[in-house]
């Protein structure tokens, strides 16, 4: 009896790199597209939707005051905002010389990358969802971390809070800033817009 030929096996199709136009919007995003654009419209009476505040951007930074001793400590922190962000940092360096800290002008003092778009909107997903859930003892972040112009900061004093980062790996706990740059004109509405995406304000 002849035997039945076999049909060859299917490849697996390799899972979609992020930004790809097939690529589901985040999450977040469609949140504020679908509902929360139009309840801030009705909370502040907006005339049109381009009045709406939106997120423009994320900024994570860190200082590494070490980093004039200690090349291995930007090496470190580098890798840390890479692993955290996917995204490849810019070096800040010092505009000026200060004897008292034995810096002088041009030496590497910290680190930060901006995130825009879909990189942006994963990363906002996963501090408010997964990383902040973490921190021990957690109670809600500050609302005095805006800067008057509808902008928010906020401090976290371990990088390990972000899944991604592993502790056994790391060369120390290390801390971030992370602002939230939006086009809110005042803090109420950019409280409103932050709290509406999942952000968890400590009561006063």
């Amino acid at each position: 009896m002849a035997k039945a030929k076999q049909s060859p096996a299917k490849k697996e199709s390799a899972p979609k790199a992020p930004g790809t136009k097939s690529e589901a919007p985040p999450r977040l995003l469609l949140a504020y597209r679908d509902t929360i654009a139009q309840q801030m419209t009705k909370e502040f009476d907006y005339g049109n939707t381009m009045q709406v505040p939106r997120l423009d951007k994320i900024v994570v930074n860190i200082g590494i005051g070490e980093a004039k001793d200690n090349d291995k400590a930007l090496d470190a922190a580098v890798g840390d905002v890479v692993t955290i962000t996917g995204q490849k940092p810019q070096l800040i360096k010092a505009k000026k010389s200060v004897a008292a800290f034995k810096l002088r002008a041009g030496q590497t003092v910290g680190i930060k990358t901006t995130l825009r778009g879909r990189r942006m909107w994963y990363f906002l997903d996963k501090l408010l969802n997964i990383a902040l859930p973490r921190i021990r003892d957690f109670r809600g972040v500050s609302p005095d971390g805006f800067d008057g112009r509808g902008n928010y900061s906020l401090g976290l004093r371990e990088q390990v809070v972000f899944p991604e980062v592993d502790y056994d790996k790391i060369d120390k706990l290390r801390g971030l800033e992370v602002s939230i740059i939006t086009t809110a004109r005042t803090d109420d509405e950019a409280r409103s817009l932050l709290t509406r995406l999942g952000m968890p304000f400590r009561k006063r």
